[in-house]
């Protein structure tokens, strides 16, 4: 029902920030849970922010609190991951996601973007 697509990846200094954009298709975008989630090189994909569809209501992985902020602009159909003090470990491929179902932030997500590369050299 509803397509995504990522884009803001890219190299950088440990210690620097990158800002991730997600375009969504579809009228009802305000409807939907959005989510980023990260995959590393042989490594599982793991959740890292959600935002809800109304209160604005957000989520992240202990990891990346303080440093990583979710944001979403219903008007624009997109959501956006603000990446600041970026680590090494920060690097993987990061993907939006999107659900209907507003319960547990980390889980249920049924729409996927493509995924861009987020690189972050020491």
């Amino acid at each position: 029902q509803v397509q995504l697509v990522e884009s803001g990846g890219g190299l950088v200094q440990a210690g620097g920030s990158l800002r991730l954009s997600c375009a969504a298709s579809g009228r009802t975008f305000s409807t939907y849970v959005l989510g980023w989630f990260r995959q590393a090189p042989g490594k599982e994909r793991e959740f890292v922010a959600s935002i809800s569809q109304s209160d604005g209501r957000t989520y992240y992985v202990g990891s990346v609190k303080g440093r990583f902020t979710i944001s979403r602009d219903n008007a624009k159909n997109t959501v956006y991951l603000q990446m600041n003090s970026l680590k090494p470990e920060d690097t993987a491929i990061y993907y939006c996601a999107a659900k209907t179902d507003p319960f547990l932030p980390t889980k249920g997500y049924d729409y996927w973007g493509q995924g861009t590369q987020v690189t972050v050299s020491s």
